[in-house]
């Protein structure tokens, strides 16, 4: 078995290659979903690669595209980790508003927040699309949790392929609309990071990672080998 730990600060990953994982993933505060990153990924990525050399390092956070490969692979990393540009495509079963909502968006379309959607996983800062749970909670003064706008409240229910249905709460710090999904898409969290600025269609899979490898070629990373 290979492990490999997300880590969001330096401290995190000198403590990760001490405890003898096989590759650290850096992920900058550009990243969507839930965040550890508090700086940006080309701040703190040559910083680990410094420090836990010669251990393989992932970059994650920001990246869609092949020159955003490129220039992890030029900073030391040895690969990278994406989640945005993977949630457009022919494959995932995010919900099609979903994925247009991502095609569609640019990077000051997402927004970074320490304790927003904490309903079941609380203490865990995110970034997601702005919507109107994140419009109705700003213009309320952004208080604290269990005194938001309609806490308590449910924005949908996701049906599984089993058949089973779960309600979502408002505020769900899990889970996002799937195609399963029935509700108003405009409360339930659509994760998100800044790459969305990079994602202009949805794709397979496949064609993407090659795309994404080729285009890092050409961008100027060192190796095929790298950008896979």
């Amino acid at each position: 078995m290979k492990l490999l730990v997300q880590v969001g600060s330096l401290a995190e990953a000198e403590g990760a290659a001490a405890a003898g994982v096989d590759a650290i993933i850096v992920q900058g505060v550009e990243a969507g979903g839930h965040v550890r990153g508090t700086s940006s990924i080309w701040e703190l990525l040559p910083a680990v690669v410094a420090a836990v050399s010669p251990l393989a390092v992932l970059a994650s956070g920001g990246i869609g595209d092949g020159a955003g490969v490129a220039r992890a692979i030029r900073l030391g990393a040895q690969g990278v980790s994406l989640g945005t540009r993977f949630v457009a495509t022919e494959e995932s079963a995010a919900h099609p508003e979903y994925k247009r909502r991502i095609v569609e968006s640019v990077a000051k379309d997402t927004v970074y927040t320490e304790n927003l959607y904490d309903i079941g996983w609380p203490g865990a800062p995110t970034r997601t699309l702005r919507n109107k749970t994140f419009a109705e909670w700003d213009a309320a003064g952004r208080p604290r949790p269990g005194e938001r706008p309609g806490e308590g409240t449910s924005v949908g229910a996701l049906r599984m392929p089993s058949g089973e249905t779960f309600e979502l709460p408002r505020y769900a710090g899990a889970g996002s609309p799937l195609v399963g999904f029935e509700g108003d898409l405009d409360y339930p969290a659509m994760w998100a990071g800044e790459s969305v600025e990079v994602v202009r269609d949805v794709r397979p899979a496949g064609e993407i990672v090659r795309r994404l490898a080729e285009d890092a070629l050409l961008a100027g990373a060192h190796s095929p080998a790298s950008a896979l």
